[in-house]
């Protein structure tokens, strides 16, 4: 099942009129993960941040209501390390190359491309879902044949890595010595050090008429004029960063979080104790994903604000989700 509530994010993949439904693995297969040469430490591009409260959701009337976003709560997180890009098809191509790691898109056969990035022969036999027929069920499309056979990332090494489902992201950050961020983490990281602003760098989508970040532009899904400057995914440090020096955590691509995906679960744990490090519900059928990406659009799927939330199966994967990777910190570093 889909939270995606007719969002940008691609459907689940049991969706009508798609080739046969994706077999998700039960477990993230680490073995040959942890046993490779792995880096020695966080990127130079990760930054640590100190945590502390924060207040997490909205009531903004251009919310979802069924998405779970509100009501506003404090909620306190502990420090952390957070890459401040989404990683890479470079940084992805160097973990495979180190671990011979093959995701579960590569095994499953096909992914999720919009379909008018596709040539026309490969759209013409490639199903699409009744709901969204804006996406095409590609076989051969993975991370590094981004719309198929015949594609590949050449001059797109600094774009984000896609086509990478729950747990391909999940095997890369502990390849890396991390993990995926909490929501709690990724929303306080998202907002930069601002409280309840709309999106990570103020209230308005492009003050002064500067683009900030990577949303579809014009008419939704028929014509995009891409006065932000990319019709699909930008380089992973597009646009300016935020308060905290993260890039495109509003649109380019969604990333993935550790949670299960629940509209509720946050209102039935109300105490300071609950709202500490929160970790979401125990068990679920879909994960949460956060940012948005550039298929978004406020006439269509305005989850491109930074309280924003959707969720998709694990095993899901399509041309705009992405990741970035958070680190655990010394105890003393929050003292």
């Amino acid at each position: 099942m889909n939270h995606g509530h007719g969002c940008c994010a691609p459907p689940a993949p049991s969706a009508p009129s798609t080739p046969p439904a994706r077999t998700a693995a039960t477990e993230v297969d680490l073995a040959g993960v942890t046993a490779a040469a792995r880096p020695a430490g966080p990127p130079d591009t990760a930054v640590e941040l100190p945590g502390g409260t924060f207040r997490m959701g909205t009531d903004d009337e251009e919310g979802y209501p069924g998405d779970g976003e509100g009501p506003v709560r404090d909620v306190t997180v502990g420090p952390f390390a957070v890459d401040t890009v989404t990683v890479s098809n470079a940084r992805y191509a160097e973990f495979v190359a180190a671990t011979g790691y093959v995701t579960e898109t590569e095994r499953i056969g096909w992914s999720y491309v919009f379909a008018a990035f596709l040539p026309a022969a490969v759209r013409k036999v490639s199903p699409r879902p009744e709901v969204t027929p804006w996406w095409a069920a590609v076989t051969g499309a993975t991370w590094d044949h981004p719309e198929g056979p015949g594609s590949d990332t050449t001059g797109r090494e600094d774009h984000p890595v896609v086509h990478v489902s729950w747990a391909d992201a999940v095997a890369y950050a502990t390849w890396a010595g991390g993990r995926l961020p909490t929501e709690a983490e990724w929303e306080y990281a998202a907002r930069g050090g601002l409280d309840q602003a709309r999106f990570p760098w103020g209230d308005e989508l492009t003050p002064g008429g500067q683009h900030r970040c990577n949303v579809w532009q014009g008419v939704f899904p028929v014509k995009n004029t891409a006065e932000d400057g990319w019709k699909g995914t930008a380089p992973v440090d597009a646009y300016a960063p935020n308060g905290f020096g993260l890039h495109n955590v509003a649109g380019n691509v969604w990333e993935w979080c550790a949670d299960w995906f629940s509209a509720t679960h946050h209102l039935t744990r109300v105490s300071p104790a609950d709202r500490t490090d929160p970790k979401g519900p125990e068990r679920g059928d879909s994960r949460v994903m956060r940012g948005g990406s550039y298929l978004c659009h406020a006439s269509y799927c305005n989850r491109y604000r930074v309280a924003a939330r959707t969720a998709n199966t694990p095993d899901s994967a399509g041309g705009n989700n992405g990741f970035r990777v958070v680190w655990d910190l010394p105890a003393e570093v929050g003292r």
